[in-house]
C-alpha cells in the first residue's frame, strides 16, 4: 500500500483529502505544518508527500528544502498543492525542491495521477 504524507493546515481540505485518498487504497497521515512534516516524514518514510505552501510557522517552500536536504528523505517526491496560481511561485516551488505543482481547487482525479506517475503505482480514484 502507498503511504501518503499529507500536509495540510485548512481542516476541510485535510479532511477531504484524507478521505478520498483513503478510499482510493492509500495508507493516509497527515500533519497541519511544516515542522511536523520534516520530523514525521523521517519516521513514517512515505511514498510521497503532498504539501501545501501556506503553513503556519514553517511554510512548505521551506518544509520541502529540508526534507529534500535530508539523506532520510531526500527520495521521497513531493507534490506541492496550494492556491498559488502564479508562476512566479510554482518556480520557487520546484527549485525548493518540489517534483510537481497542483493547484487548488483541488482535481481529485489529476492529483491521483500525479501520485501514480511519481510512485509507480496503480491505485484507483
Amino acid at each position: 500500500m502507498i503511504k501518503v504524507l499529507c500536509v495540510e493546515d485548512s481542516d476541510d481540505s485535510l479532511y477531504m483529502l484524507h478521505r478520498r485518498l483513503t478510499r482510493a487504497g492509500y495508507e493516509v497521515r497527515v500533519a497541519t505544518n511544516g515542522a511536523e512534516a520534516v520530523e514525521w516524514a523521517k519516521d513514517y518514510l512515505p511514498d510521497i508527500i503532498v504539501m501545501d505552501l501556506n503553513l503556519p510557522g514553517l511554510d512548505g517552500w521551506e518544509a520541502t528544502r529540508r526534507l529534500k536536504n535530508q539523506v532520510e528523505t531526500k527520495h521521497i517526491p513531493i507534490i506541492v498543492l496550494t492556491a498559488h496560481v502564479s508562476e512566479k511561485s510554482r518556480e520557487k516551488a520546484i527549485a525548493a525542491g518540489c517534483d510537481d505543482y497542483e493547484t487548488k481547487p483541488i482535481d481529485f482525479g489529476r492529483l491521483v495521477k500525479r501520485i501514480q506517475s511519481l510512485t509507480g503505482s496503480d491505485a484507483k480514484t
